[in-house]
């Protein structure tokens, strides 16, 4: 799982996007449309588009859809405008919320 900070180095990487197969390029530039048409300052309309073709894209690679996923899938509606003003010590703790519930179901 990355943060912030590790996804942002990875963002300015040149050289990150020539080692990934089609599939696998076609999925993170899915992601990084999300990160910056959901995920930032400003929403854009479409931005269920954006997260319906991540989900897409991902399945293609063979990644099952995790809690986290799902969670942002089923709840759009739920976030706020602004995502990207929430306070990295916020985004924290949502992990850890998380984490804690991907625990309590691994099994079942």
């Amino acid at each position: 799982m990355f943060i912030g900070p590790q996804i942002k180095a990875i963002f300015r990487d040149e050289e990150f996007e020539k080692k990934l197969s089609e599939a696998e390029k076609a999925a993170w530039l899915a992601f990084k449309s999300v990160c910056t048409h959901f995920i930032g300052n400003k929403r854009a309309e479409n931005y269920e588009y954006f997260v319906g073709d991540m989900g897409k894209c991902f399945r293609v690679i063979g990644c099952n859809m995790s809690l986290k996923l799902h969670v942002l899938d089923s709840h759009l509606n739920f976030f706020p405008q602004n995502l990207g003003a929430i306070s990295d010590e916020h985004g924290q703790r949502f992990h850890q919320d998380i984490s804690m519930f991907e625990k309590r179901f691994s099994g079942r």
